[in-house]
């Protein structure tokens, strides 16, 4: 490697090796993307139609996204330094003032006011050394009015009382903010509680460090976004002396849940309001009441295993929960947004071992969940009504151990009603017993209510049962399962010769079938995918062919055993470029475009009919064998040799009969 592109290369590892918390090394990215502006400049991102800045990580400088909204690129003095008029970038280091003066100039100037106002100045003007974290002006101007009133009337207790809150009798850099730590502060010895997050955001009580690390002479000032109060009660304190969550503790009760919230932790509790509970259905929320499990799995779906402050998300992150699944918590603006949805009412209501979110909408996880509720939603809508109207309620409602497969809305065509063949093939929909998508094998037989048996399919890329193909993960629910299907179940009801006999597009080829002597290979067992020429196949042949084909068995069986492919390929086990080895010849060459079917660049034109011994897939024009791959690759040349070429091999029907009858003699040689 050349040394010039080298040494650029060991620069930035060593900037990142030694960038000692996740806050440095985004405060490094920073740095890195402002560079060009100057020595010490750092790029921030600017939230369009805010004030709100953040350093820049990779992942934001890419998207110019925070919370959904647009960022704008902006450019200022890294911590630490200043501009010189005339000079590029900020080449100064800031001088050392003390405390006080060191407000003044990082927009904390209201901080300073206060501080003046209730006879702190000397405090921190004077020796020592401590940590300030000092609301900025905009976070006092958002306060309401009657609490900061409140503050100010008694200038010599209250407001002396809150600035000590905000102070810690040492000097804490960010690098020493570790995530979960609690510091003494100057009030009592009341703790603040600082969690620095994996995206380089700090916060102390939920408050964000907007610009961390000023240093003073006798001490070290971080300015956050919002005043900041004493914590002293748990989360289950919290819970007990609200109201609104007067529901929400009855039910932690009845699950045993409270010791858990009094406890040693670092919760993240989704807590539901009475209004939350009140809009489930009386029935459901009454099962879930009465049904340990399901309870403890609502409940736990609500808790996360870490404690995030709003603060702290600036995209949507899946969570783990108590429960064991996950949660997409993110935002949007201003808004917390928990699976997509802007229903968090109240904020960072934070206690010694967690912080409370107030929701106005219940989350209830599938495995507390019935069959019926699994499958409610839009994209189910239509399986839903017809597993209903079908009568099968019970069972979608009860405790029994099952496994549901509902269709995509897609896959149903046309108006659907309710009939006895639908009641029939909606109660085939559903299995006899729970199972998990993982535990399927191939050729595996599983029994439906119906009485039937589905075979399962394992293929490279896809996994189905019958015709149908697993769409979506496994929901399992409190009882049972429910797998997303992409097609309307098609049970077989017949063997291969009984599929091509009940349908009419295929009469020639039936009578194709028997003169060639394959009646039985189509009844008998086995696993075949058959290519089906229908009539308009035959009629596309010349009639001299078609009549002098139909008149030598031998050769009419050769070009059948072609489209006879040796094992059950269903369309949803097609990918591009998939083989089948044909009774006869070669290869078979599938492929899919634009959601159609080819086999040897015939497109199949009604695919999946399925039959107990194999499956058959409905073709307007009679399969050839390919080329050698060389000559194919000649014929993609230009359109007068790939006109040429094609004439030689698709329409020299001599040619043709002279391919089949020597692989026919070759196969009755070696069966001989």
């Amino acid at each position: 490697m050349k040394l010039w592109l080298l040494v650029p290369m060991l620069s930035l590892t060593l900037i990142v090796c030694t960038a000692k918390s996740p806050y440095q090394t985004v405060l490094q990215h920073s740095r890195i993307r402002g560079r060009q502006q100057g020595p010490n400049v750092c790029a921030m991102q600017l939230v369009q139609g805010t004030n709100k800045k953040y350093f820049t990580n990779c992942k934001q400088w890419y998207h110019r996204k925070i919370c959904g909204k647009p960022t704008v690129i902006t450019y200022e003095c890294c911590p630490g330094y200043e501009k010189i008029p005339g000079e590029k970038g900020c080449p100064a280091a800031l001088p050392l003032v003390n405390i006080y003066n060191t407000l003044g100039v990082v927009g904390a100037s209201t901080t300073q006011m206060y501080s003046e106002r209730a006879r702190l100045r000397e405090e921190v003007e004077g020796p020592g050394s401590f940590t300030f974290f000092a609301p900025s002006n905009e976070a006092w101007a958002a306060l309401p009015a009657e609490i900061l009133d409140a503050l100010v009337s008694n200038v010599n207790i209250e407001l002396l009382n809150a600035l000590h809150y905000h102070m810690v009798n040492r000097r804490l850099t960010s690098e020493e903010l570790r995530h979960g730590s609690s510091f003494s502060s100057m009030y009592q010895d009341s703790n603040v509680h600082i969690h620095h997050y994996s995206n380089g955001i700090i916060t102390v009580n939920c408050a964000r460090l907007i610009k961390p690390d000023q240093h003073a002479t006798n001490g070290i000032v971080h300015v956050i976004d919002r005043v900041i109060t004493a914590v002293s009660n748990d989360v289950q304190s919290i819970i007990e002396i609200d109201d609104d969550l007067e529901t929400l503790r009855t039910a932690l009760a009845a699950a045993g849940l409270n010791a858990m919230l009094e406890g040693q932790g670092q919760f993240t509790v989704f807590a539901p309001t009475n209004d939350a509970f009140a809009k489930i259905p009386r029935r459901t929320l009454n099962r879930i009441l009465e049904d340990p499990v399901a309870l403890g799995d609502l409940l736990n779906y609500h808790i996360l295993r870490q404690l995030h402050c709003s603060e702290s998300i600036v995209s949507g992150n899946p969570m783990e929960t108590l429960q064991g699944t996950s949660l997409e918590v993110g935002c949007d603006g201003d808004q917390m947004t928990l699976n997509g949805k802007a229903i968090v009412t109240k904020k960072d209501q934070l206690g010694t071992n967690g912080v409370i979110h107030y929701i106005d909408e219940l989350l209830i996880p599938d495995s507390a969940k019935t069959l019926l509720e699994l499958a409610e939603g839009s994209s189910l809508s239509t399986a839903t009504r017809l597993f209903v109207d079908a009568g099968l309620s019970p069972h979608l409602e009860g405790s029994e151990a099952l496994t549901m497969l509902a269709p995509l809305n897609n896959a149903f065509k046309g108006s659907v009603t309710m009939t006895p063949d639908m009641r029939k093939l909606m109660k085939n929909h559903i299995l006899k017993q729970q199972l998990s998508s993982k535990s399927l094998y191939h050729g595996q037989e599983l029994e439906t209510l119906g009485g039937l048996k589905l075979r399962v399919f394992v293929y490279r890329n896809n996994l189905c049962i019958e015709n149908a193909c697993i769409a979506a993960h496994d929901r399992t629910g409190r009882y049972a399962t429910m797998f997303t299907i992409d097609k309307v179940l098609t049970p077989p009801m017949g063997t291969l010769m009984d599929v091509l006999k009940a349908d009419d597009r295929f009469s020639q080829l039936v009578g194709a079938i028997q003169t060639a002597g394959m009646t039985e290979l189509l009844n008998q067992q086995g696993a075949l995918t058959f290519f089906a020429p229908t009539d308009e196949a035959f009629r596309a042949m010349p009639p001299a062919e078609l009549s002098r084909l139909m008149r030598n068995p031998q050769q009419l069986a050769g070009v059948l055993r072609l489209h006879l492919g040796e094992s059950l390929l269903v369309s949803g086990g097609v990918s591009s470029h998939t083989r089948l080895r044909p009774l006869q010849g070669d290869h078979l060459e599938l492929g899919v475009r634009n959601y159609t079917v080819y086999v040897n660049k015939v497109p199949v034109v009604d695919a999946d009919l399925m039959a107990t011994n194999g499956v058959v897939h409905a073709v307007n024009s009679i399969i050839k064998p390919l080329a050698p791959k060389v000559d194919r690759e000649q014929a993609d040349g230009p359109a007068a040799a790939s006109s040429a070429v094609d004439s030689r091999r698709f329409k020299n029907d001599d040619l043709f009969e002279k391919v089949l009858r020597s692989r026919s003699s070759r196969t009755m040689n070696k069966s001989q």
